[in-house]
């Protein structure tokens, strides 16, 4: 399904009642749910009436759309998205989210600014605070909700396992936003020391921390730690007065060319970074968020705030991939069905046709599913994917051979037509009757081998067929009078060893399929084992990624203390380094071990599943016997390519 990403104008994601609190609206997430494609989240906060919407509405690059309202009013209640095609990344949704101004004293309740400013955290890429004048205290003490992230924000379900197990706030970098400070009407010289300075030397100068040990210092400093600590990717974009104060009131319906040019510039040069910069939106594991998986985000993270508890990632992400992993396997399943309807034509002259047929739509559907999953849990879901696909791959195997037996059997039946008349008549009932009859079959038989499109059933139909009518042969051959007594014990001696050799070449035939069946069950659980260990060894490198970032912020950060003059915070951030570092030490032998425990588990599934005969398992399983390593972990170090070599030296298919 194709994403729906023109929103003729903006529509209310989180309603902030009075009444009834924070509530989801189901409009918005039915726009969501149509959004199949990765969205880049942008979100703006900040106080009330300081111009959040007008610049929202340029980035949606349009003039109105969000409520910019003209007086000392807040406009904006709760939570508004607007999604628009992303200008700068085909294939991307751009998601503008504007929220309520913070500090509004006229809404009477300000309990749920902080959980709005939470939420807005959560669920952008990119979160963008903005401020009047200059980023002086004042602007600090109204961003004040960064100092109780870590009471309102969980990383993990679970107690810390030791006490030298970092804190959940220790970790907040590797997920949140990019952080963006906007400040309007800016009437500063961006200079420090007489010296010109960028805007983020700005924001960092404005940063930076004081060294005296009084009350009053602890609090100036507190909100700029948060900041550093939680946000290691900051930018910052100054605004003069866009125009005279008349227009400012309908900022929205000015021309561009009544406009300050140097604010058209510092405005083109904010969108252009904004539309080139600004990440996809990922959950922690590194995931692509979708439309559909950000409103179920928004969904479950205000059920959670609304039943009193604390929204916790690794739940929601857990919550998430479980349905997120049984509605992939749906739709790759879907996929497999709708590929194999579409292309198969049946009845397939052999069995391997159909199988190889088989393969390209199942590793579409593979594809498809491994784009979809999340990496929790993605063993089991990809090895109920193989239950289900090869459930209809079973299907449509007996749908193969009863379309080529109906056809057998309707061409059996047209061309013995004749033969069974001139029976009647009793054409045959004549000395000589017997090798005329035979005369007769044979050539009938060879016109059925001749025909196209009976599929893979023939012989065994044509089998069937002769074998109904040997009762009827021997009684041709009975009343032959031509023929002596031995003579007819010899022709009877004669079709019987035709039978058995019939019979035999039907076995082997029998068995070569059901060889062919094996390779390729062999084939499709190396392409799945494939699959899933390449998903785990993508997954290890985003986490250690991940991981190497955080500790690059972290080392940026113990530079900057330790030249402002705090060597016991930087001491203090160099501890959290050790810890960090520590961390990405045990990372990959933890991922070693998931995946050969995902590898083990989905070939023991695989085998589950396909029903390898007990005999090739014993088999396989001698090969193992003299290892105290579990069968299946076994089994899981090698390749099924390597299986595969395996069953064609010396596995053979039993008959029977």
């Amino acid at each position: 399904m194709a994403s729906r990403v023109a929103m003729a104008e903006p529509v209310c994601l989180l309603e902030n009642s009075p009444s009834r609190g924070l509530v989801v609206q189901q409009e918005a997430l039915e726009l969501l749910s149509e959004v199949t494609q990765p969205v880049v989240v942008v979100a703006i906060t900040g106080p009330y009436r300081s111009g959040k919407s007008y610049l929202m509405n340029r980035l949606a690059a349009q003039r109105k759309g969000f409520s910019l309202g003209s007086t000392v009013q807040s406009h904006t209640r709760g939570i508004w998205m607007w999604c628009v095609a992303h200008p700068c990344q085909p294939g991307h949704t751009l998601v503008l989210l504007d929220t309520e101004g913070l500090g509004d004293t006229e809404k009477g309740d300000t309990r749920n600014d902080t959980w709005i400013f939470v939420l807005t955290l959560l669920l952008s890429s990119t979160l963008m605070y903005n401020s009047r004048g200059t980023i002086d205290q004042q602007a600090l003490d109204q961003l004040h909700y960064v100092l109780t992230l870590s009471e309102h924000i969980r990383l993990k379900a679970g107690p810390r396992r030791s006490e030298d197990e970092l804190e959940d706030s220790e970790k907040f970098a590797s997920f949140f936003p990019t952080f963006v400070w906007l400040v309007r009407d800016f009437t500063l010289q961006l200079e420090l020391d007489g010296k010109e300075i960028s805007e983020d030397q700005y924001l960092e100068n404005a940063l930076k921390l004081r060294a005296e040990s009084t009350p009053e210092t602890q609090g100036y400093n507190r909100t700029r730690e948060c900041i550093r600590r939680f946000f290691a990717e900051r930018k910052c974009f100054v605004f003069d007065v866009p125009a005279r104060r008349k227009d400012l009131a309908h900022l929205e319906e000015v021309e561009d060319e009544r406009l300050d040019p140097r604010f058209l510039q510092q405005l083109e040069t904010f969108c252009s970074y904004i539309w080139e910069k600004a990440p996809v939106k990922r959950v922690p594991g590194g995931h692509i968020v979708t439309g559909k998986l950000l409103g179920k985000l928004a969904a479950s993270y205000v059920e959670v705030i609304r039943s009193g508890a604390v929204p916790c990632l690794e739940s929601t992400v857990m919550a998430l991939a479980k349905a997120e992993n049984a509605a992939a396997v749906e739709e790759a399943v879907r996929l497999y069905r709708d590929l194999m309807e579409q292309r198969v034509e049946l009845p397939t002259e052999t069995l391997e046709e159909l199988l190889e047929l088989h393969a390209r739509c199942e590793r579409e559907a593979l594809e498809l599913f491994l784009a979809r999953a999340f990496q929790e849990e993605m063993h089991c879901a990809q090895a109920e994917l193989m239950r289900q696909v090869e459930a209809v791959k079973k299907k449509f195997c007996k749908a193969n051979e009863k379309v080529s037996r109906d056809k057998c059997e309707a061409a059996l039946r047209d061309l013995f037509q004749e033969l069974d008349k001139r029976i009647g008549d009793g054409v045959y009932s004549v000395p000589g009757g017997y090798e005329l009859f035979r005369g007769h079959q044979q050539v009938l038989v060879d016109k059925y081998m001749g025909l196209r499109g009976k599929g893979l059933k023939a012989p065994a139909v044509l089998h069937e067929f002769l074998q109904s009518r040997q009762t009827l042969a021997q009684s041709i051959l009975k009343a032959d009078l031509s023929l002596t007594e031995m003579e007819k014990q010899k022709k009877i001696e004669e079709e019987r060893n035709r039978r058995a050799e019939q019979e035999r070449e039907l076995q082997r035939k029998k068995d070569a399929e059901e060889k062919v069946k094996l390779q390729d069950q062999l084939r499709s659980k190396e392409e799945h084992v494939l699959q899933l260990k390449k998903s785990l060894e993508a997954a290890c490198e985003k986490k250690l990624e991940e991981q190497d970032k955080m500790i690059r912020h972290r080392r940026q950060e113990e530079r900057a203390l330790r030249q402002e003059g705090f060597e016991d915070k930087a001491e203090q951030m160099n501890g959290v380094i050790r810890k960090l570092e520590e961390e990405i030490s045990v990372i990959e032998p933890n991922y070693a071990a998931l995946i050969e425990m995902g590898l083990s588990l989905l070939v023991k599934a695989a085998f589950l599943i396909y029903r390898t005969p007990l005999p090739v398992m014993e088999r396989m399983g001698d090969q193992f016997q003299a290892s105290p390593q579990p069968f299946c972990s076994r089994l899981a170090a090698m390749t099924l390519g390597a299986l595969l070599t395996k069953f064609i030296q010396g596995w053979d298919f039993p008959n029977g």
